[in-house]
């Protein structure tokens, strides 16, 4: 048995998406539906990936898991809770977000992995503190660096001083949005190793949204397919992505600017 084999078949639920629907009122006065009846069930120590064209209500799925947008109709629960019974602060704690384009605040390295804390108005951990070399070893970047400034990082590097900021809090769900977006080839295989060595070594629920196929194939443990705010697919990420059941599936993965972009 597999690695992935061995997670799915000792863990329990962790963040479930139960008929979860988005209205928007358009302009004109008519009701569009953004996403429609989604369900799905993200595990510990998993990736989930949801992928689909742009406009297919990606960015919107991932915004209803800690609470930047609430569903028109449905359920999403944390450990069996509803989230909407959670405190805002306390859930995007336990449910954070990696954003698409890297934000650094002025400042070093060290600066921006004490930011979180300042927030919450807690000591910050210094400079030689566990908590710091935790997170540093997890993103795999050198202590030595502590000290730059972090505005002057690659790209590369500035997504994975994100993942450290969000990962400093000890969350249990990480959600990504396109992290590999803005990142050459080299860099998307060095962060694809790190999000899968994080996702085990923390048991983290994690759920990426991606264009990205290279990224979909290599870490994603379950793939979900949206089209027009809808399921069509979801399983296995490397059977859907060799075997698509339905043709709408198949001519999204036959894209050529897709395919030149997931794995030139």
């Amino acid at each position: 048995m597999d690695m992935n084999q061995q997670q799915k078949s000792g863990n329990d639920p962790l963040v479930e998406f139960i008929d979860v629907g988005v209205t928007k009122l358009s302009p004109a006065g008519t009701t569009k539906a953004i996403l429609d009846r989604i369900s799905f069930t993200a595990r510990q120590g998993e990736i989930t990936g949801i992928i689909g064209a742009s406009g297919s209500g990606k960015s919107t799925l991932i915004r209803l898991c800690n609470r930047l947008d609430d569903p028109s109709e449905g359920t999403i629960l944390l450990n069996g809770q509803n989230i909407a019974t959670i405190d805002p602060l306390l859930l995007r704690r336990k449910i954070a977000m990696v954003l698409q384009k890297p934000f650094m605040f002025e400042g070093t390295l060290l600066e921006n992995l004490q930011r979180p804390f300042l927030f919450r108005n807690m000591a910050p951990p210094s400079a030689g503190s566990n908590e710091i070399a935790r997170v540093l070893d997890l993103v795999q970047l050198s202590s030595e660096m502590l000290d730059r400034d972090a505005r002057s990082f690659s790209g590369g590097e500035q997504q994975r001083v994100n993942l450290a900021r969000a990962l400093v809090n000890h969350p249990e769900v990480l959600l990504l949005d396109e992290p590999t977006s803005a990142l050459d080839r080299p860099s998307t295989a060095r962060l694809a190793s790190t999000l899968s060595n994080i996702c085990h070594s923390e048991h983290l629920v994690i759920i990426v949204v991606t264009h990205d196929l290279y990224l979909a194939e290599h870490i994603v443990n379950h793939l979900i397919y949206l089209e027009e705010g809808q399921i069509v697919e979801q399983g296995v990420g490397t059977q859907m992505l060799a075997m698509p059941q339905t043709t709408t599936f198949r001519n999204f993965l036959a894209k050529p600017e897709r395919e030149q972009k997931s794995f030139s």
